[in-house]
C-alpha cells in the first residue's frame, strides 16, 4: 500500500509594518518620492502638472529618456558605465535623416537598418570593454567624442528635415479609438467631458486588470513557499494606489488625445526588460557579473559575452531612442543628445542602481526617469531658470547616492 502525503503550505507570519517597509526601502521609497514630487508639483503649479495635454507631454519629452535608461541600467547592474549614449543617440537621428530625407529610403527600411546600426556601435564598444578589458569610463568616452564628431560630419553642421509623417508617427502618433463611437459617446454624458478614448480606457482597464491579477498571483506563491512576509493591509493599499494611479493617467490621456505610440513603445520594452532581468537565467548571470565579476566566472559564466551583449543592447536601444527624438522634432540636429547621458546615468541612478555593480531594478530605473521628467517639467511651469534646474537636479542625484551609501553601510 502507498502512503498518501499531504503537502502542508507553509503561511508565513506577517511583519509589522514599520519593520517592514524599513526593510524594503529601496523599493518602496522610491514610490512613495515620485508621489511625494507630483504631489508637490501639482500644488505648486496650481494644477497644472497633472492636466491631459501635460501629462501626455511629459510622456513624449521622456520618452527617450526611459528608453535608453532601460538599456543603461543593464550596463550599470553589469558593473561598467556608458558615457556615449547621448552622441550615439544624435548619431542614428542624423543618419536617419539622412537615409529618410536626403537619400529618400522608406521607413520601413530605414528604421531596422538604423537600429542594427545602433547595435554594431554598442557592439564595437562591447569588445574593447568584454575583451580587452579596457576600462568602459575611457571606451564610451571616447565614443561620446566620435560620434558627436561623425554627427556634425554627417549633417555637415545644419539641421536635416522634415520627416515623412509615417516616421513622425513614431514618436507624435497616437494610438486612435478603436471602439465604437457610441461608446465614448456613452463615457462623455458620464464623465462630462468634451471627448474621450474609449479604447485607450479599455487599455488601461486591461493593464490594471493584468498587474492585479499578476500580484496576487505572486503573493499566493510567496506564501506557499513560505517567503512572503508584506502585510496584507499594506499589500492592498500598494496595489489599490499603483492600479488608482494608472487608471487615472490613461484617463487623462484618453480626454485628450488617446494613447501616445511612445507610451505603448516604453510599456512594451518595461515589462520585456523587467522579465529579462528578474525570471531568465541571462537576467541572474548579469546581476551576478555585477556582483563578483571573479566569482560568476568561476561559476562558469561567461562574463565576457555578457558584458558584450549589455553593449550591443545599449547601442540598440540609444538608436530607437534618436530616432523618437528625430521624430518628435521633425528633424535631425547637430546638437542632438548633447549631454542627455548625464539625465540617463541620474535616472539609472536615482532609481535605485548601485555604482559597484550587481543592484538596481528596470522599474526603479523607470521611476527615476520620470522622477527627473516630473521636476523638470515642474520646474519649467514653475518659472524656475535653468540654472536652478540644474542644481536642484545635482543635489537630488547626490542625495540618492548617498541614500545608496547610507544603506550599505546599515546592512554591514
Amino acid at each position: 500500500m502507498s502512503e498518501k502525503t499531504e503537502a502542508k503550505v507553509i503561511v508565513p507570519t506577517a511583519r509589522p509594518l514599520g519593520e517592514y517597509l524599513l526593510s524594503h526601502l529601496r523599493e518602496y521609497g522610491l514610490l512613495f518620492a515620485l508621489i511625494a514630487i507630483m504631489a508637490f508639483f501639482q500644488v505648486m503649479t496650481d494644477g497644472t502638472l497633472l492636466k491631459s495635454v501635460n501629462i501626455t507631454n511629459l510622456f513624449l519629452q521622456n520618452s527617450y529618456i526611459i528608453i535608453m535608461a532601460l538599456g543603461m541600467l543593464i550596463v550599470i547592474v553589469a558593473g561598467h558605465i556608458d558615457l556615449s549614449v547621448g552622441s550615439v543617440m544624435g548619431f542614428i537621428g542624423a543618419f536617419a535623416a539622412v537615409l529618410v530625407v536626403q537619400w529618400e529610403l522608406p521607413v520601413v527600411l530605414a528604421i531596422p537598418i538604423c537600429l542594427l546600426l545602433g547595435a554594431l556601435i554598442g557592439a564595437a564598444q562591447g569588445y574593447w570593454v568584454a575583451y580587452w578589458k579596457i576600462p568602459s569610463f575611457i571606451v564610451t568616452l571616447a565614443g561620446m567624442l566620435v560620434f558627436r564628431g561623425l554627427s556634425l560630419w554627417l549633417l555637415e553642421g545644419q539641421s536635416v528635415g522634415p520627416f515623412p509623417k509615417e516616421f513622425q508617427a513614431l514618436s507624435t502618433g497616437f494610438i486612435g479609438d478603436f471602439l465604437p463611437g457610441t461608446a465614448g459617446d456613452v463615457l462623455i454624458g458620464i464623465v462630462e467631458v468634451r471627448r474621450i478614448n474609449a479604447g485607450a480606457l479599455l487599455i488601461g482597464l486591461f493593464a490594471a486588470s493584468v498587474i492585479l491579477w499578476l500580484e496576487l498571483r505572486r503573493r499566493f506563491q510567496d506564501q506557499s513557499y513560505g517567503i512572503g512576509d508584506e502585510p496584507l493591509a499594506f499589500f492592498i493599499v500598494r496595489n489599490i494606489i499603483v492600479a488608482g494611479a494608472l487608471l487615472f493617467v490613461v484617463f487623462k490621456l484618453s480626454t485628450f488625445r488617446g494613447l501616445p505610440n511612445v507610451l505603448i513603445t516604453m510599456a512594451v520594452l518595461t515589462v520585456i526588460y523587467a522579465f529579462v532581468t528578474e525570471r531568465t537565467t541571462i537576467g541572474r548571470r548579469i546581476y551576478a557579473v555585477g556582483g563578483n565579476e571573479k566569482a560568476a566566472r568561476l561559476s562558469g559564466i561567461k562574463t565576457e559575452r555578457l558584458t558584450f551583449l549589455a553593449f550591443t543592447n545599449m547601442g540598440m536601444l540609444a538608436a530607437l531612442a534618436g530616432l523618437i527624438f528625430a521624430a518628435r522634432l521633425n528633424t535631425a540636429t547637430p546638437k542632438a543628445g548633447f549631454a542627455v547621458e548625464l539625465d540617463v546615468i541620474a535616472a539609472v541612478f536615482i532609481g535605485g542602481a548601485s555604482m559597484a555593480g550587481g543592484v538596481g531594478t528596470i522599474v526603479g530605473a523607470v521611476i527615476g526617469a520620470f522622477i527627473m521628467g516630473v521636476m523638470n517639467n515642474g520646474m519649467s511651469i514653475m518659472g524656475i531658470g535653468i540654472d536652478y534646474q540644474q542644481v536642484i537636479k545635482g543635489l537630488v542625484l547626490l542625495a540618492a547616492v548617498i541614500f545608496d551609501v547610507y544603506n550599505k553601510r546599515k546592512q554591514g
